[in-house]
């Protein structure tokens, strides 16, 4: 028995393929799970070219679909559930994945919006709450249109902060305000006052200005890298009054926080943006909207 993946195959464009993976088979503190919808982020395209991912292993790390047969030892959602997942090969018809790495999907709820909640949902609800956002605290999102940007600007706007939505044109800025921006702005030229936390996805330039900008005592959570382009700082720009850069990564086990954010879309605060959707059969289209910044939001695949 056989499962059809879009796996690692060096030999073909962007390294990414259809291919067979054996058949998965969960252990007992694992749930089997039949995929209906997986999202696509650029730590995708990023493992398909790095060497991270051997050549044959499925790619993805963000699905929901419907547990087919729940954990022998008891635990987790049984069988029939609606889940969504954060886990290692997740672009696959069926995933076996442990129990820690789903959380439940209520009625009311789509699964293709659950799909696009877990990478970038993760990155920016942990990087605010690792950063201290509180009432009051200045926020800079840079990056802002994207997946992780635009629920980190709703997620900082929920929780009482002024927040600066930086955006790459006017036109990626469109519908920031809505989400709770106090500010949209088109690069950093514009953001003249010293702010508490960054969420920054951008990197090179942008890494450096928003570091610039960053007040004594304040967090700059390093998120993402999209622009490709090396940080040059300046000599000092590291000394002078406390303040962090901390580079980020989501780690798995991450049910509770899937939970949350699962929570916080049932009841309103959260809205996922799903910006391009379509089969997974289109996934090198999807890549290359991703690519492009043609993406508002996420890009979310069709199993069905």
């Amino acid at each position: 028995m056989s499962t059809h993946a879009l796996i690692v195959d060096q030999s073909a464009p962007s390294s990414i393929a259809f291919g067979e993976i054996a058949d998965p088979v969960a252990g007992p503190g694992q749930v089997l799970v039949d995929v209906m919808h997986a999202s696509l982020n650029y730590a995708d395209l990023n493992n398909a070219v790095s060497g991270r991912i051997p050549a044959g292993a499925p790619l993805g790390l963000d699905a929901a679909g419907i547990v087919l047969q729940g954990a022998a030892d008891g635990s987790g959602p049984a069988a029939g559930t609606q889940v969504v997942l954060f886990a290692d090969g997740a672009f696959a018809e069926r995933v076996a994945v442990d129990v820690s790495a789903v959380a439940e999907v209520p009625e009311g709820v789509g699964l293709a919006e659950a799909a696009a909640l877990p990478t970038a949902g993760l990155a920016a609800l942990r990087s605010l709450r690792g950063a201290g956002i509180a009432p009051g605290k200045r926020v800079l999102v840079t990056g802002a249109s994207g997946g992780v940007g635009r629920y980190a600007v709703r997620l900082a706007a929920h929780a009482g902060a002024y927040v600066i939505a930086s955006a790459g044109s006017p036109g990626r800025g469109d519908g920031l305000a809505g989400l709770g921006a106090d500010e949209v702005v088109v690069g950093l030229d514009d953001v003249k006052e010293p702010v508490d936390i960054v969420v920054e996805t951008v990197g090179g330039a942008h890494l450096v200005r928003a570091w610039e900008l960053l007040a004594p005592g304040g967090s700059l959570q390093s998120v993402g890298w999209t622009s490709g382009e090396p940080a040059v700082f300046p000599p000092y720009a590291t000394v002078g009054p406390p303040k962090t850069l901390t580079s980020y990564v989501n780690e798995f086990g991450a049910a509770d926080d899937l939970a949350e954010l699962v929570r916080l879309t049932a009841d309103g605060t959260l809205a996922p943006e799903i910006g391009w959707r379509g089969s997974w059969e289109r996934f090198a289209e999807a890549a290359a909207a991703l690519r492009g910044r043609r993406v508002r939001g996420k890009a979310v695949f069709d199993l069905e």
